[in-house]
């Protein structure tokens, strides 16, 4: 299984909501990470859905300067889509 195969998978959560805006983010920007904030993705995954509701809906942010700077990175991505 590639990586990107193995993240999409991760990708599913168990709300809709976070199903969408992972997966958008992992086909359109993820490639454009570097090593560093690849990782950084993949430590968000870890996160329960509840956490990552509150980050991505509610407009809570993560203690970590890195990983709320990766959150609006997402959010950003996903909300100004065409």
């Amino acid at each position: 299984m590639s990586e990107l195969s193995r993240l999409r998978w991760h990708c599913r959560r168990g709300m809709r909501e976070l199903d969408l805006l992972l997966v958008h983010f992992l086909e359109h920007q993820y490639c454009d990470l570097e090593a560093e904030q690849r990782e950084l993705f993949r430590r968000l995954l870890e996160y329960p859905d509840d956490q990552l509701y509150d980050w991505f809906y509610q407009g809570e942010r993560p203690n970590d300067a890195r990983l709320s700077s990766l959150v609006e990175r997402i959010r950003a991505t996903f909300f100004t889509h065409d």
